[in-house]
C-alpha cells in the first residue's frame, strides 16, 4: 500500500515555495522521495531555501527557479529552465497567491487585477505551460492551492474569494480538457492555516476565538495538515480523482 504513496525519481515545481506554505508542501513531498523545484519571484530567496533543502535531501534532488508567475512568457521560460535543471515535470502546485484586505467599495481596480492575475491567472499560465509536456508524455498532477473562500466569504477579501473560486472552475476546465491524456488535476481548499504570516491573526483574542468557536475541529491548521494531502494528489494513490477540490479546513464549510 505504500508504493501508491512514493513518489520517488517524481520531479515537483512547487510555486510560491520558498517560505511559508509552499516551503511546506515542497517538504512533504520531498520526504516521498520527490524530487523538487522550488520556486520564488525572489532568487536569493529560492536559492537560500534550496540550500536549506539540499542539506537535507541532497543537492541532487532539489532546484530552484525565480520567475513571475504571472507573466506568460516568464511562465513558460520557467518551466523550460525546471524541466532543464531536473527532469520532466511529473508535478505541479500551483500554491502561488497574495492576499489583499480592503472593502469591495474602496478597492482598486488595479489592487483586483493584482490580486486576479496572482491567485488566478498564474495557475492558468503555469498549469498550462506544465500541462504541455505532461500531455505529451500521458502522465501528469497539478494541484491548485485553493481556499476556503473557494465556497465562503467574508468582508474586504472581494478580489481574493472572486480568485479562488474561480480557481476551483479553472480546476474542473483543465480536469475536461487534460483528463482524457492521463492528468489528474484537482485543487487543495485549506481552512484557516497557523503560519508566520498569520500570526496576527492568531495573536488576535477576538479573531482567534472566532476561529476555535467556528471550526468544528476546535484549531487553527498547521502546513502539515496540508501536505499529507497534497502528496496524496500527487501520487498513484489518486490516479482516479479528477476535477476536484477537496476541503482541508476542520470541518468549517459543513456548519452553520
Amino acid at each position: 500500500m505504500t508504493a501508491l504513496f512514493d513518489l520517488t525519481g517524481r520531479v515537483a515545481l512547487v510555486t510560491g515555495s520558498s517560505r511559508g506554505i509552499g516551503t511546506a508542501l515542497a517538504r512533504g513531498l520531498a520526504d516521498a522521495g520527490a524530487t523538487i523545484v522550488l520556486h520564488g519571484r525572489d532568487a536569493q530567496r529560492a536559492e537560500a531555501t534550496r540550500k536549506e533543502f539540499a542539506d537535507v535531501y541532497g543537492e541532487d534532488r532539489v532546484h530552484a527557479v525565480a520567475f513571475d508567475v504571472t507573466d506568460p512568457e516568464a511562465a513558460a521560460a520557467g518551466i523550460e529552465e525546471a524541466e532543464a535543471k531536473a527532469g520532466p515535470l511529473r508535478i505541479l502546485v500551483n500554491n502561488a497567491g497574495i492576499q489583499y484586505r480592503v472593502p469591495l467599495l474602496e478597492l482598486d481596480p488595479a489592487d483586483w487585477e493584482r490580486v486576479i492575475r496572482t491567485d488566478l491567472t498564474s495557475a492558468f499560465l503555469v498549469g498550462r505551460e506544465a500541462a504541455r509536456g505532461m500531455v505529451e508524455r500521458g502522465a501528469g498532477k497539478i494541484i491548485n492551492i485553493c481556499s476556503v473562500q473557494t465556497d465562503l466569504a467574508r468582508p474586504s477579501i472581494g478580489a481574493y474569494t472572486a480568485a479562488k473560486g474561480g480557481l476551483r472552475n479553472l480546476t474542473r476546465a483543465m480536469t475536461a480538457e487534460w483528463a482524457g491524456s492521463g492528468l489528474q488535476i484537482n485543487g487543495i481548499a485549506p481552512g484557516y492555516i497557523h503560519t508566520e504570516m498569520t500570526q496576527n491573526l492568531v495573536d488576535d483574542p477576538e479573531f482567534n476565538s472566532w476561529i476555535l468557536g467556528r471550526t468544528p475541529a476546535n484549531r487553527w491548521g498547521s502546513v502539515e495538515d496540508i501536505a499529507g494531502p497534497v502528496v496524496w494528489l500527487a501520487s498513484d494513490a489518486s490516479n482516479f480523482v479528477n476535477g476536484q477540490t477537496i476541503f482541508v479546513d476542520g470541518g468549517m464549510t459543513v456548519v452553520v
